[in-house]
């Protein structure tokens, strides 16, 4: 044995290793074939000397940004062994064991990839070299591997993993990114169970199953007893999971690796086979606290930390290599200690590796998902001249087109099949386009977007309906924390398009109350690389529709579509049956990207968009016609981008500027506007108004919190006022 000197031990790592040296081997026990064994230790040790080396790192060298790590999860690799490599994955933070010997595996069948502690250990230098994230986080991501990178802690990841599970049964062809048999597999701790994410996936998935859906997805649950400091109830996850209807639950001690070698790919094997939603509950161990900074002496007994140490798997595993044949005790020892010496001299290596260096180097992977292409968009194909359409007929024709012209577009949510919305909008598109084109889904909108999160991955291009803007909140952090994050922490080698439509905004005739009538959109314009689109005249709603789209699958982006409710079936502008507010041939082909203008004033610019240019167009025949004031009106048509240029060059032509913000004053649009045309150096007058800080109410009482056309015209007749006293004029 090579003499190692062992003086900077972790505790953890002496106990192990003093258990290791007095195993025998046993060869009449269960033994399992030498390579599997073989490679599931060296999975084990890799993961758990990686574990130590982040805690060398930041003690001896202050290097390294994240000390979370997966020691006494390591039985999770049996899971990576058991599934194919190619059976798309997405890891809990402590899922390292699966990650080395997913890694392991492939190299095994072929597959050339790089030594994952490298990978890992990037990650945890946030080196920019990482092959997922370039540094951006730490994550289990590899896209060879099809190992899908997660960030989230709390089980957000489930609705796409039950989502990318659903989408091999929709379609109709093998043109998909995966083999037709795959296994859905995301794991997850037994703390994020108790999350509603999760027991809104796991319902789901449940949901589907007993409908008779094929649902190919594995939940493991990595359940450790504990969640940060509070600890679950050993029954709990056996308790909650079991009685769920059509869900095939596994329980599984990862001190009992040749037994989970048999059952795993058992368990596994019926969910590829039968299409059901398999549950593996995990039995693990959590050693090194929650984190680096967890002092777990605070909240555990000594009793309860030391025997822990006797339920270390790779103790167990150990004596499997050894049974099997592999090795003996004393060459694991050897073995391990060469490898921590490898890791350890190889980190100090990856240390010197650049980080990332700029912003602009940072948001790479976001910029071309918030550069719109100007281009014409030619009208509907469905669409003759003698049509005239409202705004929820132009999006039907459109929506119609896009599902004959793109065989991978989708379009799910709550009613929008049979029925075909509670608005019409989707009327009559599952007839035409079938069931597994057009359909309903459960009414829970994490699960609408997890499908959406999930579908995209496969191939698909999802139109998911939200049915009104007030149910987005539900499941913002799906948006969020999912799918805005996905290329980001991917380099763009993963990305989910979609294009969510949302029924948006108030001017409901008191219809419904704040749940049917939400003028909030301030958690959609922070989040970076979402695009946002607000149509308000039918001419505009189909081009804009198809730019979405287009976009979506050219960059990858998630782009949210906000239809405005009051406005759907609207057509009279001025005058009972004018028929300014729908759509012919003649006004469909234009271009889509950036703002129109309305009107050619030059007394005052209003930048406005959706039920505000309705408005502000039924104000300026006020202005002009009783007071004198011309203006002209910019819908903005998008929030995000922002039409910056035309913003400003329309402003400039008359020094004054009104901005009406059907949201709310605190967090509105309106205060984004304003902030781009000062930072611009736009030097002219400056005023808005906007909705009130409230919820919006029930009946006419709507009325006194959402604009109006007399707030618009007393605040332009104020503006234009106040502007011409100062010119001298």
């Amino acid at each position: 044995m090579t003499d190692q000197p062992d003086d900077d031990l972790d505790p953890l790592e002496r106990s192990l290793l003093d258990r290791i040296g007095k195993l025998v081997a046993e060869p009449h026990r269960e033994h399992h074939e030498p390579m599997m064994a073989a490679t599931l230790l060296e999975a084990q040790i890799t993961s758990r000397i990686i574990d130590h080396t982040a805690r060398w790192l930041r003690a001896v060298h202050a290097l390294g940004h994240y000390t979370i790590g997966s020691a006494g999860h390591e039985a999770n690799a049996l899971v990576a062994l058991s599934l194919e490599p190619t059976d798309p994955a997405l890891l809990h933070y402590r899922s390292g064991g699966f990650y080395v010997a997913r890694s392991l595996q492939a190299q095994h069948q072929g597959t050339t990839v790089d030594n994952p502690a490298d990978d890992i250990l990037r990650g945890m230098l946030a080196r920019s070299t990482e092959p997922i994230a370039g540094g951006r986080h730490k994550v289990f991501g590899h896209h060879v591997l099809s190992i899908i990178p997660q960030t989230s802690t709390i089980a957000s990841h489930l609705p796409r993993a039950v989502g990318l599970a659903l989408s091999f049964d929709l379609a109709n062809d093998a043109s998909l990114t995966w083999p037709v048999n795959s296994v859905v597999v995301c794991s997850f701790g037994d703390a994020s169970l108790n999350h509603s994410t999760a027991q809104g996936a796991i319902n789901w998935a449940s949901n589907l199953a007993f409908a008779g859906r094929r649902v190919p997805v594995l939940f493991v649950c990595e359940d450790n007893g504990l969640g940060l400091s509070v600890p679950t109830d050993p029954d709990w996850v056996a308790a909650s999971v079991r009685s769920r209807p059509a869900i095939d639950y596994t329980r599984i001690a990862g001190t009992k690796p040749s037994q989970a070698l048999t059952e795993l790919p058992a368990a596994i094997q019926r969910v590829r086979d039968e299409g059901r939603p398999g549950f593996v509950h995990l039995e693990t161990v959590r050693y090194l606290g929650h984190a680096g900074t967890d002092v777990e002496a605070a909240y555990r007994s000594p009793d309860a930390m030391r025997t822990d140490l006797e339920r270390d798997p790779i103790l167990f595993t150990a004596q499997l290599a050894m049974d099997s044949g592999v090795c003996d005790a004393t060459e694991i020892l050897e073995w391990y200690h060469d490898l921590r010496s490898t890791i350890r001299t190889r980190a100090l290596e990856l240390a010197d590796e650049p980080t990332l260096t700029d912003a602009a180097e940072v948001m790479e992977p976001l910029t071309p998902m918030v550069k719109l292409r100007g281009t014409s968009v030619a009208e509907s194909p469905s669409i003759v001249s003698s049509d005239r359409l409202t705004l929820a007929q132009s999006i039907n024709r459109t929506l119609g087109d896009l599902l004959t012209e793109r065989s991978k577009t989708i379009v799910f949510g709550e009613d929008v099949g049979r029925k075909g919305g509670v608005y019409g909008v989707t009327r009559g598109l599952q007839k035409k386009f079938g069931d597994k084109r057009v359909f309903d889904t459960v009414l829970d909108e994490q699960s609408v977007l997890g499908l959406a999160l999930g579908s995209s991955l496969n191939g698909f291009l999802p139109l998911p309906e939200i049915q009104y803007l007030a149910y987005l909140h539900n499941a913002e952090d799906q948006l969020r924390g999912e799918a805005a994050t996905l290329a980001f922490f991917s380099k763009g080698q993963y990305v989910n398009p979609m294009v969510i439509r949302v029924a948006a905004y108030g001017y409901q005739k008191g219809f419904g109350g704040h749940f049917h009538n939400d003028n909030s959109i301030a958690v959609l314009r922070d989040i970076p690389g979402v695009v946002i689109a607000s149509p308000a005249h039918p001419a505009d709603a189909g081009p804009m529709l198809r730019a979405c789209v287009e976009h979506a699958a050219s960059t990858g982006a998630v782009c949210v579509y906000l239809e405005p409710i009051a406005l759907y079936h609207t057509t009279d502008l001025q005058e009972p049956g004018d028929q300014e507010w729908t759509a012919d041939t003649s006004s469909i082909g234009v271009d889509p990207i950036g703002g129109r203008v309305h009107g050619d004033g030059n007394d005052l610019t209003i930048l406005t968009w959706a039920n505000g240019v309705y408005l502000s167009r039924r104000a300026a025949k006020s202005l002009s016609d009783a007071h004198g004031i011309n203006v002209r009106i910019l819908d903005l048509r998008w929030l995000a981008p922002l039409p910056l240029d035309q913003m400003l060059s329309q402003a400039d032509i008359t020094g004054r500027v009104l901005v009406v913000d059907e949201t709310r004053r605190s967090g509105g649009v309106g205060e984004g506007i304003v902030a781009e045309l000062v930072d611009a150096g736009f030097s002219g007058s400056i005023a808005r108004i906007a909705g009130k800080d409230s919820f919006i109410p029930l009946g006419a009482a709507a009325n006194h919190v959402l604009l109006s056309e007399e707030d618009i015209i007393r605040a332009a007749r104020n503006v234009a006022r106040t502007t011409t006293a100062a010119d001298g004029s």
